[in-house]
C-alpha cells in the first residue's frame, strides 16, 4: 500500500523546509521549527505583521498550516468556513464553506471547535461537527469528495484534523460523553472510498470480555483528538477517550476491585497498523476510569538520549496526571510519574502498567469520593504540548484543579448526555489553577514553571531560536527562555487562546501564527472556576501572525 506523494517523506518536500504543514509540525506532534531567524537575542523586535478576523466566535482552536507560500486555517462553528490565505499579507485565496446544520452544538460536549485541517497530495482535509470528512482542492478550495464518518445525531462530532499515512486519510470522533461507541476510520485519499474501521470498544475477543454484559454497545472510547505516525515501525499512535457511561457500575464493578472489567480500550493509547487498522498493542493510563479521565491527548514522538543509550519512546501528558514514557517500538513502559498534584494513585506499576489506587478516592455507587486530584478535564487537557530536541524538555500546558465526585443512576438515550456522575471543581494546591510546565522527560521531573491563575491556556510551540511560545486564558500572548522559563516578549489578543502556536518561513522570512478565542463550553464543567474563565476575556476569533 504505497502512494506518491502521501509518503511521509515526500509531503515534508513538497511542503517545503519552512512550511508547517502538519497539526503538530511533522507527523511525530513534537511542535518543534527548526527555524531561528527569530530567537532570544532579538524577540523583542516582534510585531505584527497581519491579524485576520476568521469570521465567528467561539472556541476557535485551530492550529493553522502552511505549505509554500499558502497558509490553511478552519474557524470554529463547524467549521463554518475553511481558508486559503497568502502566508505573508493574510489576504484571502480562496474560502470554503460546509454545510453543516444548525442543530450540532446540542451534540458537541465540548463546544463548536475545529482544530485544524491536513494537507497531503495537493488536497487539504477537514473534519466537520456533522460528522463528515472532506477533501478540497488545495489550489482553489474545490471538493473533491465528501465521506460520511458517523451519525452526529448520536453525539459524534469531528473536531480533530485527520491523520494521512500514505494512501489513507485517518480520523476518529467524539462522543464519550453522549455513549457513542468509539471507532478510527480510514479513507482513500484519492476517492474517500472507507478502507478499514476498528472499534476501540467491543471490536475484538477482549475488549468485549472486560465490559460488564453488553454496556460496550454504548462504551465511549473515542478517538476524537489526533494520531501520530512512526515510519520506522510503520505504526499508527492513538489516544482513547473516556468510557461511557461516566457511571463505572453500568460497565463495570463500581469499584477499584474491578478485575477483569477494565473496559478495554477506553482512556488508553493504542499503537496500530495503518495498511489495516489492526491494534498491534496498547497501554491503559485509567482501567475502569470511574473520574472522566479521557485518555486522548496526543502523543509525541521522539528519540531520548538516555544514560543507557538512545531510546526510541512516545510521551504522553496524561489527563490523570501522569507523564508517560514508552517505548514505541516495544510497548514497554519505561517511566511514569506525576506531573501535576495527584492523589486518586499513588503510582503507576511499571511491570503491570496499572494504577495503585487510593480507594478513598475513587467515586462509586454509594462512595462519593472528595477533594480528589487532579479534576476530569485532567493535568493536561487537549491544549498541545511541544518538545525540543534542543533541551531535551517537554512543554506542557497543564491545570492545577481537583473536585468533589459521586456517582447516580443513568440510561442511554441517543444524543443525550450519558454520564451518572455528579462533580464539583475545586482549586488545586497552591494558590494558582494553570502552570506552564517545562519538563524533563528522561528524569521525569520538571526544569522550570511558569504559573499561572487560570487554567485552560494555550498549546506551546518550541523553537531553535531558543524560545517557547504559548497563549492564556486570559488573552495574553507570550514567548520565554526555552532553558529558563523567563518571559521574554508578550502581547495581548484580545481573547482567551487554546490553540498551539506555529512558526514558518516564506522567502526566507519566519513568522510566528496563533489563533485567539476563548472557549465557552467547558467552563460549565467547572463552576465558580469556569466563571471566572469567562470574565477573563469576551468570546474571540482571529489570527494573528507576527514577524520580526
Amino acid at each position: 500500500m504505497v502512494g506518491s506523494a502521501s509518503t511521509p517523506a515526500a509531503q515534508a518536500e513538497e511542503a517545503g523546509a519552512g512550511s508547517w504543514a502538519q497539526y503538530g509540525h511533522d507527523l511525530q506532534n513534537t511542535r518543534f521549527s527548526p527555524l531561528k531567524e527569530i530567537n532570544t537575542q532579538n524577540i523583542g523586535k516582534l510585531k505584527l505583521a497581519y491579524a485576520f478576523s476568521l469570521g465567528s466566535l467561539r472556541s476557535n482552536e485551530a492550529t493553522p498550516i502552511v505549505v509554500g507560500d499558502t497558509l490553511y486555517v478552519p474557524s470554529s462553528w463547524g467549521p463554518k468556513y475553511v481558508y486559503a490565505l497568502d502566508a505573508k499579507s493574510g489576504k484571502i485565496k480562496w474560502k470554503y464553506e460546509p454545510d453543516i446544520p444548525d442543530d450540532v452544538l446540542q451534540y458537541a460536549c465540548c463546544d463548536v471547535n475545529s482544530r485544524g485541517v491536513t494537507y497531503a497530495d495537493g488536497k487539504i482535509f477537514v473534519g466537520t461537527l456533522n460528522g463528515k470528512l472532506i477533501a478540497l482542492d488545495a489550489s482553489t478550495g474545490a471538493e473533491d469528495w465528501i465521506a460520511d464518518v458517523v451519525d452526529y445525531k448520536q453525539g459524534s462530532v469531528i473536531t480533530s484534523p485527520p491523520l494521512v499515512v500514505r494512501n489513507l486519510v485517518i480520523t476518529g470522533f467524539g462522543g464519550g460523553e453522549y455513549g457513542a461507541r468509539g471507532s478510527l476510520q480510514a479513507y482513500d485519499v484519492n476517492t474517500g472510498k472507507e478502507v478499514w474501521k476498528t472499534y476501540m470498544v467491543g471490536g475484538d475477543e477482549a475488549s468485549t470480555a472486560s465490559w460488564k454484559g453488553d454496556s460496550w454497545q454504548h462504551g465511549g472510547g473515542a478517538g476524537w483528538l489526533v494520531g501520530s505516525y512512526d515510519p520506522k515501525t510503520d505504526t499508527v499512535f492513538w489516544g482513547t477517550s473516556n468510557p461511557s457511561p461516566w457511571a463505572s457500575k453500568v460497565r463495570s464493578t463500581g469499584s477499584g476491585d474491578y478485575g477483569k472489567l477494565t473496559n478495554l480500550y477506553t482512556s488508553s493509547t493504542l499503537a496500530l497498523d495503518p495498511a489495516t487498522g489492526k491494534i498491534k498493542w496498547h497501554v491503559q493510563g485509567t482501567p475502569a476510569d470511574a473520574w472522566d479521565y479521557d485518555g486522548v491527548n496526543e502523543l509525541v514522538l521522539a528519540d531520548l538520549k538516555t544514560p543507557g543509550g538512545t531510546l526510541p519512546v512516545y510521551m504522553k501528558a496524561d489527563r490523570n496526571g501522569f507523564f508517560y514514557v514508552v517505548n514505541r517500538e516495544s510497548g514497554k513502559l519505561v517511566s511514569a510519574e506525576k506531573f501535576v498534584p495527584v492523589n486518586w494513585a499513588t503510582k503507576i506499576d511499571l511491570a503491570t502498567t496499572q494504577p495503585v489506587e487510593d480507594p478513598e478516592k475513587r467515586p462509586g455507587p454509594g462512595h462519593p469520593a472528595k477533594d480528589i486530584c487532579p479534576n476530569l478535564i485532567g493535568g493536561k487537557n487537549w491544549q498541545p504540548m511541544s518538545y525540543s530536541p534542543d533541551t531535551g524538555l517537554v512543554y506542557i500546558p497543564s491545570n492545577n484543579i481537583c473536585q468533589d465526585m459521586s456517582e447516580g443512576d443513568v440510561n442511554y438515550r441517543k444524543g443525550v448526555f450519558y454520564l451518572g456522575k455528579e462533580f464539583a471543581a475545586l482549586p488545586g494546591p497552591g494558590g494558582f489553577l494553570g502552570k506552564i510546565l517545562a519538563w524533563d522527560p528522561v528524569k521525569q521531573k520538571a526544569a522550570w514553571e511558569i504559573k499561572e491563575d487560570l487554567p485552560f491556556n494555550g498549546g506551546t510551540l518550541a523553537t531553535a531560536g531558543g524560545l517557547v511560545f504559548y497563549g492564556t486564558i486570559t488573552g495574553d500572548f507570550k514567548a520565554v527562555d526555552a532553558k529558563t522559563g523567563a518571559e521574554l516578549w508578550k502581547i495581548g489578543v484580545g481573547s482567551g487562546v487554546g490553540a498551539g502556536p506555529i512558526s514558518f518561513s516564506v522567502d526566507g522570512k519566519q513568522y510566528i501564527g496563533i489563533v485567539a478565542g476563548r472557549t465557552v463550553s467547558i467552563p460549565a464543567f467547572l463552576g465558580d472556576i469556569g466563571t471566572k474563565i469567562l470574565k477573563a476575556t469576551p468570546e474571540g476569533g482571529t489570527l494573528y501572525v507576527f514577524s520580526e
